[in-house]
């Protein structure tokens, strides 16, 4: 289970230059966790703000809502997930749309959360699948890894070609995501150290289990 509240600040870089910065507050709140991500990007890459909220079942992390745009007034998408009805709805501007709900599903930051809580039982090459209302992620578990001297579980969702880099000890923080974008690929780091030219966006040093 995550430990909560759970408050933690990612760096972004860009070809190892600062980008930007990610932050995250986790929190019960009536019986979901609700996890609110702010992204200030900036430096080499112009300067905008995106606000995603996500309300999860406690027990699952899959979605309940999640909810993405500028941080100001209504959000510019939100999907709902509706057991009750049997309704994903979602809403992008003034339009809105439903699809039958057969399954639970996860959301950009549901999914992320979910993925901390996999990486005590992760098995190298175990490929999972994850509903989105996009569409369905392929997850594979990597290696093990060491992210600055923090032996981790690494995974690499496709598509987008995103990877994903855990922490194998509790409390499992987030230590790197790898987002490839227009610009090229945008590191996020806890810590707020920032990527050094050298890196490539490439995991320090990689194992594998005995």
């Amino acid at each position: 289970m995550l430990r909560l509240p759970d408050n933690f600040t990612l760096t972004l870089t860009l070809g190892g230059r600062y980008a930007g910065e990610q932050v995250w507050t986790v929190h019960a709140e009536r019986g979901s966790v609700v996890a609110r991500v702010q992204t200030d990007f900036g430096g080499v890459l112009p300067a905008v703000r995106r606000v995603q909220t996500s309300r999860m079942h406690p027990g699952t992390l899959t979605s309940q809502s999640y909810a993405e745009g500028e941080g100001r007034g209504r959000a510019d998408f939100e999907t709902t997930f509706d057991p009750g009805a049997g309704l994903i709805t979602l809403r992008q501007g003034r339009e809105e749309a439903s699809a039958p709900l057969t399954t639970d599903h996860h959301d950009p930051v549901s999914l992320l959360l979910w993925l901390r809580m996999r990486c005590a039982g992760q098995q190298v090459g175990e490929r999972l699948h994850a509903p989105l209302a996009g569409g369905r992620v392929l997850i594979q578990a990597l290696p093990d890894t060491e992210i600055r001297g923090v032996p981790a579980c690494g995974y690499y969702l496709r598509p987008g070609g995103a990877y994903v880099y855990v922490e194998q000890a509790a409390p499992w923080r987030l230590l790197r995501l790898i987002q490839p974008t227009d610009f090229g690929p945008v590191e996020a780091d806890l810590g707020g150290a920032a990527a050094s030219p050298a890196r490539k966006g490439q995991p320090e040093r990689r194992r594998r289990r005995a």
